[in-house]
């Protein structure tokens, strides 16, 4: 969301949460990306905002009750309101527990494996409609395939990352968060939760272990390993591409992607055109 736009968004929330009966004076932002999180205080409610053309809210709605209902380790709906979409001045606006995070050590990767083992576990036992991991890796293809979109992808790296987002991953399906990594894990004084639900689909859950540390993925039972490298390198090009996006609003987004490029390259068996195969 853009910074202007955050005091709209912030008046919204507040408007909304006033008229639920929460004691909502003051709004801290705690995120800011596609969309807004802000605390407020001092009902501490934990409500997300976004521009109602997003169209989101109202899956992950249904997507956290159905895995507070399976006892999975997510942050859940703020049980004091009515669990739906509230709209107002062109936000849509959503209210969910508040969680104190624990400071100090990071999260221990046996932790972080077995969270998202009984994540994964719950998320089998529900139905919920879904798009495919590979809805979300065509968007991709699309914005490398339109110049248009990202004119300052130079064509050598335009090149590289067609080549890894074509590339067939497969695997057993199942529904998945979509964006495990860290900052989507809360550690709480109950556990580590995960958060934003909005990028569930369907995939292997190696799509899901490749947006965690490598650590987590040694730690966590089952995993194919090949698939895993296959489909860290996939996760990289993704958010790579998104760095090249014109409409691109991440803070320091053009050097991370240029660091992700080299990352990609470096994998053994990628390379850019014209370029030696790295050794790994």
């Amino acid at each position: 969301m853009r910074a202007a736009d955050l005091p709209k968004a912030t008046g919204a929330a507040l408007s909304i949460a006033a008229d639920l009966g929460l004691a909502a004076d003051d709004a801290v932002v705690l995120q800011n990306s596609n969309k807004a999180s802000l605390r407020l205080l001092p009902c501490d409610v934990l409500a997300r905002v976004a521009p109602v053309q997003d169209g989101i809210a109202q899956f992950e709605i249904d997507v956290a009750q159905r895995l507070t209902e399976a006892g999975s380790p997510i942050a859940a709906l703020d049980p004091r309101v009515e669990p739906r979409v509230y709209e107002r001045t062109g936000y849509a606006v959503t209210f969910w527990t508040f969680h104190e995070t624990v400071t100090g050590d990071e999260i221990a990767p046996a932790d972080y494996a077995d969270a998202l083992h009984e994540l994964h576990r719950a998320m089998r036992t529900i139905e919920v409609r879904t798009p495919h991991f590979t809805d979300r890796v065509a968007q991709a293809q699309h914005l490398v395939e339109n110049r248009d979109l990202t004119p300052e992808l130079a064509e050598a790296d335009r090149q590289l990352l067609d080549s890894v987002l074509r590339r067939p991953v497969r695997g057993t399906d199942q529904l998945l968060h979509g964006e495990p990594h860290p900052g989507n894990v809360l550690k709480s004084k109950g556990g580590l939760l995960f958060i934003d639900l909005e990028t569930c689909c369907r995939g292997p859950v190696e799509f899901d272990l490749a947006h965690a540390p490598e650590e987590v993925g040694e730690r966590y039972p089952g995993v194919d390993r090949g698939l895993l490298k296959e489909c860290r390198v996939l996760v990289l090009a993704m958010i790579t591409t998104w760095r090249w996006d014109r409409e691109d609003q991440l803070p320091d987004g053009r050097r991370l992607g240029m660091q992700w490029l080299a990352e990609i390259r470096a994998y053994e068996g990628w390379q850019s055109p014209g370029s030696a195969v790295g050794s790994g």
